[in-house]
């Protein structure tokens, strides 16, 4: 995959950050970049930053499918992810996980049909206090997410949506 100058940029700013040998180092800046830009990271792609940072392309395959905030498929304007732990699933992350598949009629990792929302499931979010718990966009980490506020988010996204 070619990537554009400024894209080729930003990669070099964050090799810059580690030794000369150790380049491979950014492998996961390189994919927040990539995903940032192209809203996911494919194959191709991955092939690209391999090829960029030295690597075997299966070791960065191994890092995407490894975390799952990296995109493997294009999602949606809005990506809920709700930790189903078991913290979580003893205080209802599991229920609240399945209500927000069901309002948006989506199965786990689907995107609703007006592309505005993907939901998937998540690891442990590191807020077991505060759950059930989910992430919008790998950024915004919301606590408490019962049925109504899961109702209310999802209307306050859809009024915010592009």
């Amino acid at each position: 995959m070619t990537f554009s100058a400024s894209t080729l940029e930003r990669f070099a700013k964050e090799v810059a950050k580690y030794p000369t040998d150790q380049k491979q180092s950014a492998v996961m800046a390189c994919l927040a970049i990539v995903q940032h830009e192209q809203g996911y990271v494919s194959r191709e792609s991955e092939e690209g930053v391999a090829a960029y940072l030295g690597m075997p392309p299966i070791a960065v395959h191994e890092v995407t499918t490894f975390y799952n905030m990296y995109n493997q498929q294009p999602v949606g304007q809005f990506k809920l992810s709700v930790c189903t732990n078991l913290p979580c699933a003893l205080r209802d992350g599991d229920k609240a996980f399945a209500h927000v598949c069901k309002k948006l009629g989506v199965e786990p990792y689907g995107t609703s049909a007006d592309g505005l929302f993907t939901v998937q499931p998540s690891e442990c979010l590191g807020a077991c206090a505060d759950a059930p718990v989910m992430l919008v966009n790998d950024r915004q980490m919301l606590s408490f997410m019962n049925n109504e506020r899961l109702d209310d988010l999802v209307a306050t996204l859809k009024a915010q949506a592009k």
